[in-house]
């Protein structure tokens, strides 16, 4: 129990992102079905957007845009606005691409239902 203990909470938080980000990684290198494949995509950009949150909390938990008098457990440090705003941006660009990927892979599914890669770059070279 000692060495739970003694382990900080944010290299914790660390390695499952990591590991989220691998198994996205494996997904998509992995599966043959296009949709697996974005679906793989955007675990790994899960696992990203989780560590750029935890990057932003590093420096503290308090909100920039908060009041002064109001109480914050963890103290009076700030978060950094910066990482904040990139997760926003990621967000927002990971969630138009998925959706642009879904709608060619729904086009795909009337040449080739199984949406196998390999047989659609079979009918490619055709």
């Amino acid at each position: 129990m000692a060495i739970i203990d003694a382990i900080d909470g944010f290299v914790v938080m660390e390695a499952l992102m990591l590991l989220t980000v691998f198994t996205g990684l494996v997904g998509l290198l992995l599966r043959r079905n296009l949709f697996l494949k974005v679906m793989g995509m955007d675990v790994m950009g899960t696992g990203v957007i989780s560590f750029f949150v935890l990057v932003a909390a590093r420096s503290g938990f308090r909100t920039p845009i908060l009041d002064g008098n109001v109480a914050f457990p963890g103290g009076n440090d700030w978060a950094d606005p910066i990482p904040q705003a990139v997760i926003l941006t990621a967000v927002v660009i990971g969630l138009s691409i998925q959706a642009l990927l879904l709608v060619a892979i729904t086009r795909l599914a009337s040449v080739d239902p199984s949406l196998d890669a390999g047989q659609l770059d079979q009918l490619g070279r055709d």
